[in-house]
């Protein structure tokens, strides 16, 4: 653990630290949040993989030691019951990771109220819920802890037909500060990753095409590809870490340079 001069924890983690502390990763099943899961415990730390997807339960028998949960990430009784499990199991909480999204392609004009809704639920309903709970725990620790949100290139730019997503992902970003400052006295980082197109299954459930419909993105991303989920999660793990012990606050672009321009 570092220190300050005047003796004060300057992370919540370091990497030698990182053996042994406990997460909690939100959309854990497939994509990002499994290959999160994988980084973490690659590295010691004890996990509660989340998703409302039964088979997220695939991930204890898989990974030993990781602890499974079923539920609803929009819903409160889940953010209280994903850190309750975590501290039952593991005796704690350091790290949270949100990662559970949905998103949605439809002209502005043609987006429902249903659809705002259900996007807002999840995208940022879910992470404020699980983040609430989880500074509630992590204040009690003089080590405090470390708060990943999972975001988009839309945090900071709009997307054509995405109102709905790109407006719960700029409220990830603006909750994201907030935790930030909030968090600063009890030692407690918030900061949010904005990757740019991923080669996940996201679209799987609205797109019979939808691998080749994201790799049709590459060439909007200066680096001519998109993402694979593992290289999103090394940058997570990276904030959830001391290497980014003096980050807080700060929306972190993984985007291949699609916002650079």
């Amino acid at each position: 653990m570092t220190t300050t001069d005047a003796g004060r924890h300057t992370t919540s983690v370091d990497d030698d630290a990182l053996n042994g502390s406990v997460a909690v990763v939100t959309g854990a099943a497939r994509g990002v949040g499994r290959a999160t899961v994988a980084w973490l415990h690659a590295r010691g730390v004890r996990v509660l993989a989340e998703d409302i997807r039964p088979e997220v339960e695939d991930l204890a028998a898989e990974f030993d030691g990781v602890a499974t949960l079923t539920g609803d990430v929009s819903r409160e009784e889940t953010a209280l019951r994903a850190v309750e499990l975590a501290r039952e199991r593991f005796g704690g909480l350091d790290i949270l990771v949100n990662n559970a999204g949905r998103t949605l392609n439809r002209p502005f004009t043609e987006t429902t109220a249903e659809d705002w809704d259900s996007l807002m639920a999840v995208n940022a309903r879910g992470a404020f819920l699980h983040a609430r709970e989880a500074f509630r725990t992590m204040r009690e620790n003089a080590r405090g802890g470390a708060i990943v949100n999972v975001g988009s290139y839309t945090c900071t730019v709009g997307l054509p037909e995405g109102s709905a997503y790109t407006a719960s992902k700029g409220a990830l970003a603006q909750l994201t500060k907030v935790i930030a400052l909030e968090g600063g006295p009890h030692n407690i980082r918030a900061n949010v990753v904005a990757p740019g197109v991923i080669e996940t299954d996201l679209l799987d459930n609205i797109r019979d095409d939808s691998r080749a419909y994201l790799r049709s993105f590459a060439a909007a991303h200066p680096l001519g590809r998109v993402a694979q989920p593992e290289e999103i999660a090394e940058i997570i793990g990276f904030l959830a870490s001391a290497r980014s012990g003096f980050m807080t606050g700060a929306v972190v672009a993984a985007d291949g340079g699609f916002t650079a321009a």
